[in-house]
């Protein structure tokens, strides 16, 4: 009897529209979550009277933003992708993180997978035929609907 090992293939693949979503939802959660900081901060100077604190919250330049968004883009990928294998987005649309031979990604193939995120324009690369994106092709995973990944996956599992 010959021994078949699993491998992720295109009819699991989650699709553009789904992919495209997760984007969008993820950038939602990131603003609230760096929105919620912001706040916070903000609330804590006032009721300490740390005028430096209040000062830096509310005067702060573009680049100290943007290095404040990249690192919730970083934190948040990385811990929800890491622990989970999907972040708040891919639970709504029920897709999955994993490797080609379905198992899940270590934290060297996670971190190197959210790095990728960071890429000028890099977001958008999943829009082209295949629904899958740079931080995917140079980390080597694939983003899958995850029933039908559960359900191939168990059916590969069982004739081994």
């Amino acid at each position: 009897m010959e021994n078949k090992k699993f491998t992720v293939t295109d009819d699991l693949l989650a699709s553009n529209g789904q992919r495209f979503l997760n984007l969008t939802i993820d950038l939602f959660v990131q603003y609230i979550i760096g929105l919620s900081i912001w706040a916070t901060l903000n609330i804590i100077a006032q009721i300490t009277n740390n005028d430096g604190l209040y000062n830096w919250v509310g005067f702060t330049d573009r680049m100290i933003q943007f290095l404040f968004g990249m690192s919730i883009l970083i934190f948040y990928y990385g811990i929800t992708e890491l622990y989970f294998s999907r972040t708040i987005a891919k639970y709504f649309t029920k897709t999955l993180v994993v490797m080609r031979n379905g198992s899940k990604p270590n934290a060297k193939t996670i971190i190197q997978r959210t790095l990728c995120r960071l890429i000028p324009f890099e977001a958008f690369t999943f829009l082209g035929k295949r629904s899958r994106g740079w931080h995917d092709s140079f980390s080597h995973t694939y983003v899958v609907r995850k029933h039908r990944f559960i359900e191939k996956k168990n059916l590969s599992d069982s004739i081994d």
